[in-house]
């Protein structure tokens, strides 16, 4: 995952697991967790507002109550989920007491022992995607499969928490997208367009080049987002080889030797002569800078980065800010790859499992959500089908829920494989720099991914 860096926090690089990656959505841990298998979440709560939603008496609509325990990852920003565990309290009586928890890995043992001691809370939120199946869910969650309301939920959503044909949970946030974040006054300055093709964002670059401006903005003092390119590509992957990420889990596909694969890393490549002269200097902070100050075009970067421009300057300035996906090599499927949130999971061994039920379907209501909006502006779209976003939602997301309405988006690949190389980063980095090509660059992505199939117990070649 990739980790989400707030404001004034300082970034630490452990990568191995996205994004992807909490703001309004948990972002997931470099390595190990999050709801995003390459991202790792920041501690910040930006975009805050008072919560306005769920002001009317609706003691009517109260149940009996109940008092539920929630165990969630510290580093998530929790205004957004307070605000709908406060609606559902007035709402119905359920009450949440939320417990929190360390991230990383210590976080996940902390997970897994109170899980096999019997000791878990009502309602846990980890990972959604492969991480969270080797949970064993069958054994320690609540089925959700037949609750009428999950038709609510996306199905791209649904496959990602889901094992042996069994659904188990719902999504706690917004999701993150993998994109190319622009300036729009450097765009307007050079009245260029939302490119819908690789060529056409090269070309865009070109030109500003050309003008004596930076067009990317690296910033891999940070590592972990030089990847963002290569891993923000999988959508337009998975368009041209749908069979890819079967294949690589199997062993039986590979990056180097699959071209619509190797051309995330030949994309990659591609930007070189485009960045900032001082970009291995660059931290994420200082990106936020650069991008908001117009001292550089294009940042690729996850979108839950607006958050920190939002804290840093202000509404005003976020909004001089439009994203568009990594885009892919054909304008007639231009689509976004995006990180899924952390999920809610019920304890099937709770005393109170139709209360979770209740919870969780209450909370993928667009009343909840806009409750949940009300605290915290979201950094992405939702999965929950058919939500209108608030009309003072960061101009960004509306053009990233342009591509979720279109059907155009899909997930990042660590959802729909558990092999996961922990050495991307470096990779990366060293493409960027012109130390190595695409092609070398991609092998040394499945040599690295082999070693981790093997500590796996993988029948890889």
């Amino acid at each position: 995952m990739l980790r989400r860096k707030g404001l004034c926090i300082v970034m630490a690089f452990v990568m191995a697991s996205l994004v992807a990656a909490a703001g309004c959505g948990s972002k997931a841990q470099d390595n190990t967790t999050g709801g995003k298998d390459n991202v790792e979440p920041a501690a910040e709560t930006s975009g805050s507002v008072q919560p306005d939603a769920g002001e009317e008496d609706t003691d009517s609509g109260k149940s009996e109550g109940a008092d539920l325990t929630m165990l969630i990852n510290a580093d998530n920003a929790l205004g957004g989920i307070q605000a709908v565990c406060d609606l559902a309290e007035k709402k119905m009586g359920i009450h949440v007491e939320i417990e929190t928890r360390v991230g990383g890995s210590d976080g996940d043992n902390i997970v897994k022992t109170r899980l096999a001691s019997g000791e878990m809370a009502d309602i846990c939120v980890y990972n959604s995607g492969a991480t969270f199946a080797a949970l064993n869910p069958e054994e320690y969650f609540i089925d959700l499969t037949d609750e009428a309301w999950m038709g609510n939920l996306d199905d791209n959503y649904l496959q990602s928490v889901t094992v042996k044909d069994k659904v188990y949970g719902i999504p706690s946030a917004s999701m993150n997208c993998g994109v190319i974040l622009y300036n729009k006054d450097i765009y307007d300055k050079y009245k260029l367009s939302v490119p819908k093709t690789w060529d056409e964002f090269m070309a865009n670059c070109e030109t500003i080049k050309k003008g004596g401006e930076t067009a990317l903005i690296g910033s891999l003092a940070t590592p972990w987002t030089g990847q963002v390119i290569q891993l923000g590509d999988f959508y337009n992957v998975n368009a041209q080889d749908p069979a890819f990420a079967q294949e690589f889990q199997k062993g039986s596909a590979k990056y180097a030797d699959t071209p619509a694969a190797l051309r995330s890393f030949e994309k990659l490549e591609e930007t070189i002569p485009y960045y900032n002269e001082d970009f291995l200097a660059t931290t994420y902070d200082d990106a936020c800078d650069k991008l908001a100050n117009a001292e550089g075009a294009h940042w690729p970067i996850l979108s839950y980065a607006i958050q920190n421009i939002y804290e840093l300057y202000g509404e005003e300035a976020a909004n001089k800010i439009g994203a568009f996906a990594v885009p892919g090599d054909s304008a007639d499927n231009n689509g976004i790859t995006v990180w899924i949130p952390e999920s809610f999971y019920g304890n099937k061994n709770s005393e109170n499992i139709e209360a979770i039920k209740q919870f969780f379907e209450f909370y993928i209501t667009p009343e909840a959500l806009d409750a949940y909006c009300s605290a915290l502006l979201p950094d992405g779209p939702f999965c929950e089908k058919g939500y209108e976003l608030p009309d003072n939602v960061y101009d960004m997301v509306k053009q990233e829920q342009s591509y979720i309405e279109a059907g155009k988006w899909g997930t990042a690949m660590e959802f729909q494989t558990s092999v996961k190389g922990a050495d991307l980063p470096a990779i990366c980095q060293e493409l960027i720099s012109g130390q190595t090509t695409a092609k070398k660059a991609a092998q040394k992505y499945d040599d690295d991914c082999l070693k981790a199939a093997v500590q796996m117990g993988l029948d890889w070649k």
